[in-house]
C-alpha cells in the first residue's frame, strides 16, 4: 500500500513537471548556452514573419507566406523546447491560418494547459479550436472571455463578433442538417491542396487546381507551384488527373476559376511577384491556348483579382478584387461588355448584397442567370468560408443565404460547381477527415430519384438551357427546378467515322428563331447542349463539304433528366448523298407547308447557292396507313410544295426534281407509331454535281 502511494506521488510530480511552462531564458538552459543563443535568433526571425502575417490578418488581407515562414522557425525552436506556452500558441496560430487548420487544435490546447495567460489572444484562438471541434458553447464562452479582457481601441472586435455569430448559427445548422450527402472524392485528392473545381454541365469532365508534384522546382517550403488539372468520369469513377494540355500551366501559380457554359473558354488567375491577375484561355481542339490577361477594367494593375465567373450569356464577368485599405478583404465586382465587336468592358462595380466585412468569393453563376453561389467568410457563416446562394429578383440580387450543414462546416468550405440538373455539385474544403490541405468533395442533393448522367466527354462544348435554379436545401431557401434534356454526341464523317468540326444551330421551331450557334470540338467532334422542356427544337448541323444534318426534338413539359446521346453522320456532297428534312412540317393530311419549315428550307436554298452545280431531288414519303393512291398523291404534292418554295427563293427549276414515293420506301417498320412517324418524311437527295 505504501509502495502504491509513493508511486502515485511520483506520477503526480512527473506530470506536473512535464506540464510546466518552460520560458526561453538562459537560466533554464545552462548546459545548452550556445544552442540557446541560436534558438533566440531563430525565434526573433520567426517573430518578424509572425508579426507581418498578423498585421495582414488584422486587415483581412492575405498574409502571403509569412505564417509559413514563421512556422519553419517556430518548429525548430519547438524541438529545442516543446514546453513553452507562448511558442505552442504561435505554432497553433500559424496552423489556424493554413490549409490544415485542424493541426492548430493540439498546440492551442497545450498552450492553455501550460499557461492560460501566455498571450492576450489565447482565448480567441482557443475559442477557434473549440469551434473546429464543434464545441460551440465552449467556443462562445472563450470568445466572450477574450472580448471582456481585450480592451484595445481597434477593429478586432468585428472578428470576435463574427465568431460568436458563427457559433450560434452553427448550433442551429448542425441541429437541422440539409438533405444532402457530402463525400470526399478520393481519386482527385492528394495530401497537398486540391481545390477550385469547375464541372461540365453533364458532370463528366472536371477541371481543378493542385500544388501536387508536377516536375517543377519546389519553393522554400518544399511545395510545388499550382497547376490546373483535368479528370473525366468513367463508369462512376474519376480518371487519374492530368495537367490540362496547352499553354495554361506555367512555373507560376495558375489557378482555375470557371468554365464558360459552352466549355470553350476558361477563366483563371495567375500570381507573379505578389500580383494576382485574371486571365482567359480558349480551347482549340485538345489544347488550351496561352492565357491572355482580361480587360484592364477587370484585371487592374493597382489591385489583386483572384476568382471569376462568366454570366449566363458570357458577356459579363463577375470577379473578386482586393484593392483598398478598408480591412474588408476581397469584394465581388462585375463588369459587362459595352461593345461586343471590340469586347470593351465597362468600369467594374460592386454587388452590394454579396459583400461583407470579410473576404467574399469565389463565385459561381448558373446558366439561367438568376442564381449565384458565392463563398464568404462573412454574412451568416458557421465558420471559415461558407457557401451561400443568392437569387436575382427584379434585377436585384438577394441577400446571400447559407446552404447549411453538411455542405458548410466550421472549416473553409468554398467553390461551388454544379451539374446542369442541379443534383450534384463539387466543392473544396479543408475539413478534418480529408487527405490533407484543401480537398474536393462531391455534394449529392436528395430529392426524387433521377437517372444519373455518367457518360464521358472530352470537354463541354455547348449548354444553352436553364438548369435547376437551386437545390432542396433548407426551408428558408427558395427552390426552383426546371426539367431539361441533355443532347450530346459527336459529328463524324459518315464513311470514315472521323470527327468533323461542325457548326450547330439550335432553332426554336415555335418562333423560327435561331437561339444558339456553336462549333463542335475540332479534334473530337463532340458537343453537349441542354434544352429547356416544353418546346420543340430544330437542330441543324453544317460542315464545309458536307450535306447538313437536321434533328427535331419535341421535349414535353415535365420531362426531366433525359439524355440523348448520338453520333451524327455527315455526308459528303456527292451524287447519291441523301438527307431527311426533319424540320419540314405540313398540316395534317395536307401539302401546306407550315411557317416553321422556312428555316430548314432556307438552308437548302443557301446550299444550292453556295454550290451552283448541285442538282437535287425532293422526295415525299408516307407511312402505309390508308390508300396507296392517296399516299402517293399526298407525297407528290408535298414534294411539289417544297420545290415551289425553293423556286420562290431564286433556285432554277432545272436544278430541282420532285417525286412522291408514298409508302414504297420506308426507313423502318410501320408496325409502331414511332416507326410510322419516321417513315412520314421529306428527303433531299443529290442527283448531280
Amino acid at each position: 500500500m505504501l509502495k502504491t502511494y509513493i508511486t502515485l506521488i511520483i506520477i503526480a510530480v512527473s506530470s506536473s513537471f512535464y506540464s510546466q511552462n518552460i520560458e526561453f531564458k538562459s537560466a533554464n538552459f545552462k548546459d545548452k548556452k550556445e544552442e540557446f543563443k541560436k534558438i533566440e535568433d531563430i525565434l526573433a526571425l520567426g517573430d518578424v514573419s509572425f508579426q507581418l502575417a498578423n498585421e495582414a490578418f488584422f486587415m483581412v488581407k492575405s498574409p502571403g507566406t509569412n505564417y509559413q515562414k514563421a512556422l519553419i522557425q517556430f518548429e525548430i525552436a519547438q524541438k529545442f523546447n516543446p514546453n513553452n506556452a507562448e511558442l505552442n500558441f504561435k505554432i497553433g496560430a500559424c496552423h489556424a491560418n493554413s490549409s490544415n487548420p485542424f493541426k492548430s487544435i493540439e498546440y492551442i490546447k497545450r498552450a492553455k494547459t501550460l499557461d492560460p495567460l501566455c498571450n492576450p489572444f489565447l482565448n480567441y484562438f482557443y475559442g477557434y479550436a473549440m469551434q473546429l471541434e464543434g464545441k460551440f458553447d465552449e467556443a462562445t464562452k472563450s470568445y466572450t472571455l477574450f472580448e471582456t479582457e481585450y480592451k484595445k481601441a481597434d477593429e478586432f472586435a468585428k472578428f470576435v463578433t463574427q465568431r460568436k455569430k458563427e457559433c450560434a448559427a452553427a448550433k442551429t445548422s448542425f441541429s437541422k442538417p440539409i438533405r444532402a450527402w457530402v463525400d470526399l472524392v478520393p481519386e482527385l485528392n492528394t495530401p497537398q491542396d486540391d481545390y477550385a473545381p469547375s464541372i461540365s454541365t453533364d458532370g463528366s469532365e472536371l477541371i481543378f487546381t493542385s500544388n501536387r508534384e508536377n516536375g517543377h522546382p519546389v519553393n522554400e517550403f518544399g511545395n510545388h507551384d499550382k497547376d490546373i488539372y483535368t479528370s473525366s468520369l468513367n463508369n462512376g469513377v474519376w480518371s487519374s488527373p492530368k495537367q490540362v494540355s496547352g499553354g495554361v500551366n506555367s512555373l507560376l501559380d495558375d489557378v482555375s476559376s470557371n468554365l464558360s457554359f459552352d466549355g470553350t473558354k476558361m477563366l483563371m488567375s495567375r500570381e507573379s511577384a505578389g500580383q494576382i491577375d485574371l486571365y482567359e484561355s480558349k480551347l482549340k481542339g485538345l489544347e488550351w491556348s496561352d492565357p491572355k490577361m482580361l480587360h484592364f477594367q477587370i484585371s487592374s494593375s493597382k489591385a489583386n483579382e483572384e476568382y471569376a465567373s462568366y454570366s449566363e450569356d458570357g458577356w459579363c464577368i463577375y470577379f473578386t478584387r482586393d484593392n483598398d485599405n478598408r480591412g474588408n478583404g476581397y469584394d465581388i465586382f462585375s463588369s459587362a461588355v459595352q461593345n461586343k465587336s471590340v469586347q470593351d468592358f465597362m468600369a467594374a462595380s460592386t454587388i452590394t448584397p454579396m459583400n461583407s466585412k470579410f473576404n467574399d468569393g469565389p463565385i459561381y453563376l448558373t446558366i439561367d442567370g438568376e442564381t449565384m453561389y458565392i463563398a464568404s467568410e462573412g454574412h451568416e457563416s458557421i465558420g471559415g468560408y461558407d457557401i451561400f446562394v443568392s437569387m436575382k429578383k427584379g434585377g436585384i440580387w438577394t441577400t446571400p443565404v447559407n446552404l447549411g450543414y453538411p455542405i458548410n462546416t466550421p472549416y473553409d468550405d468554398f467553390f461551388f460547381a454544379s451539374t446542369a440538373n442541379g443534383k450534384f455539385a463539387y466543392i473544396s474544403s479543408n475539413r478534418a477527415g480529408g487527405k490533407g490541405g484543401y480537398d474536393i468533395y462531391k455534394v449529392t442533393f436528395w430529392g426524387p430519384e433521377k437517372t444519373p448522367i455518367a457518360d464521358v466527354e472530352d470537354f463541354l462544348l455547348s449548354s444553352i438551357a436553364m438548369p435547376m435554379k437551386d437545390h432542396q436545401i433548407e426551408a428558408s431557401v427558395e427552390v426552383h427546378s426546371k426539367s431539361f434534356t441533355v443532347f450530346k454526341g459527336t459529328t463524324v464523317d459518315a464513311l470514315t467515322k472521323k470527327p468533323i468540326e461542325s457548326e450547330i444551330e439550335i432553332i426554336d421551331n415555335s418562333t423560327g428563331k435561331t437561339i444558339e450557334t456553336f462549333t463542335t470540338n475540332s479534334a473530337t467532334g463532340k458537343f453537349i447542349i441542354t434544352l429547356v422542356s416544353g418546346k420543340n427544337y430544330g437542330i441543324a448541323v453544317k460542315a464545309k463539304g458536307y450535306l447538313f444534318h437536321s434533328e427535331n426534338f419535341d421535349i414535353p413539359t415535365g420531362s426531366g433528366d433525359n439524355l440523348v446521346n448520338k453520333m451524327i453522320e455527315l455526308k459528303n456532297i456527292a451524287i447519291g448523298s441523301k438527307i431527311s428534312l426533319r424540320n419540314v412540317f405540313f398540316d395534317v393530311g395536307k401539302a401546306t407547308l407550315k411557317p416553321e419549315s422556312n428555316g430548314e428550307l432556307d438552308r437548302i436554298v443557301k446550299l444550292l447557292k453556295d454550290v451552283p452545280t448541285l442538282k437535287i431531288e425532293i422526295s415525299g414519303h408516307t407511312d402505309n396507313t390508308g390508300s396507296a393512291t392517296v399516299n402517293e398523291t399526298l407525297s407528290q404534292q408535298r414534294a411539289d410544295a417544297v420545290i415551289t418554295y425553293l423556286k420562290s427563293k431564286g433556285v432554277a427549276a432545272t436544278r430541282l426534281t420532285a417525286k412522291g414515293y408514298g409508302a414504297s420506301k420506308p426507313v423502318t417498320s410501320n408496325n409502331t407509331e414511332d416507326g410510322r412517324q419516321q417513315n412520314r418524311r421529306t428527303e433531299f437527295e443529290i442527283k448531280g454535281n
